[in-house]
């Protein structure tokens, strides 16, 4: 017999109020493990920057803005604002949750180059502990991309299409192990197409544009499904709140349109991203060949002088 958080139980029969942006802002909690954790990652990070510019290096400010802001403000944004009230209660926020956390802030995360900050500032010895995680055989198997890929597409599927979410929903522990474990997913799939930091095995931009290109089709699908599906994901958990303000039919509609439509959205919008990140490369690679020819030309024209 499982043992249902009662924690959990209590906050179901009471229900949050009718959503509403008013309910979203009172409902800011700041007592979690996540948001400490936020607190913690921000607070390294600008302090690596810190310790970059006192010694006279730069660090691109960009990059700071896109780990601070969209990356943690995103995970911030879905787990301690008031969403978090709803979260259990209307599945079309658990899936702006899913969204955010799986695929939007793990991207501009991985823009955010942590790796890289931490190896330019850390001390000798530290720094070789991180380089041999990075370069590890665990780190290789799980940041290849294809590995990547199929965790990134298999595990949402078992998640909704099994007891597991339902169990998710009784217990408050696993719940925040799925949002931590969104992250790490998507982390996992997006550092090695996007990101700057240095990984193993990383693919050429052809075989990195092609696997983004497969990821649609899978929003695409799941999304739908959801959409049209003739059972009620969670069981009878939605219907059970007894939200005068929310049908849960209707509700799980939305959530697979979001899935849909913001899946699609964000993987196309990261395709433009990486054919932009290519083309730097080609033009950085160009300037590269085009030194290399001026130096070659140099020497020979000395060599032609000088005879």
């Amino acid at each position: 017999m499982l043992l249902v958080d009662p924690i959990r139980t209590a906050a179901a029969e009471a229900g949050p109020p009718p959503f509403t942006v008013s309910a979203v802002l009172t409902e800011t909690r700041l007592d979690s493990w996540l948001a400490l954790g936020l607190v913690v990652a921000a607070g390294l990070y600008l302090y690596g920057v810190h310790r970059l510019r006192v010694r006279g290096d730069r660090w691109p400010v960009l990059r700071t803005v896109f780990f601070l802001g969209p990356g943690l403000g995103g995970i911030a944004s879905v787990t301690v604002s008031g969403l978090h009230a709803y979260d259990t209660a209307l599945l079309s926020v658990h899936m702006v949750q899913h969204m955010v956390l799986s695929m939007i802030a793990p991207i501009f995360l991985a823009l955010g180059a942590p790796v890289t900050l931490a190896l330019r500032t850390l001390p000798l010895r530290p720094r070789k502990r991180l380089l041999a995680v990075v370069h590890s055989r665990f780190a290789r198997i799980f940041s290849y991309p294809l590995v990547a890929f199929a965790i990134f597409v298999v595990n949402p599927f078992v998640l909704y299409f099994t007891d597991l979410y339902r169990y998710t929903l009784e217990h408050t522990w696993a719940h925040e192990v799925v949002h931590a474990h969104f992250i790490l997913t998507g982390c996992l799939f997006f550092w090695p197409l996007l990101g700057l930091d240095p990984l193993p095995g990383r693919w050429p931009y052809p075989g990195r544009a092609l696997l983004m290109v497969l990821s649609v089709p899978f929003h695409t699908v799941l999304g739908l499904t959801i959409m049209q599906s003739t059972t009620l994901f969670g069981g009878d958990w939605y219907p059970s709140l007894n939200l005068s303000w929310a049908d849960p039919w209707e509700d799980q509609v939305v959530a697979g349109g979001i899935l849909w439509a913001g899946g699609e959205f964000v993987s196309v919008t990261m395709l433009a991203v990486l054919v932009v990140q290519w083309v730097r490369q080609s033009e950085r690679e160009a300037r590269r060949i085009d030194r290399e020819l001026d130096r070659q030309e140099a020497r020979d024209h000395a060599g032609q002088t000088s005879a």
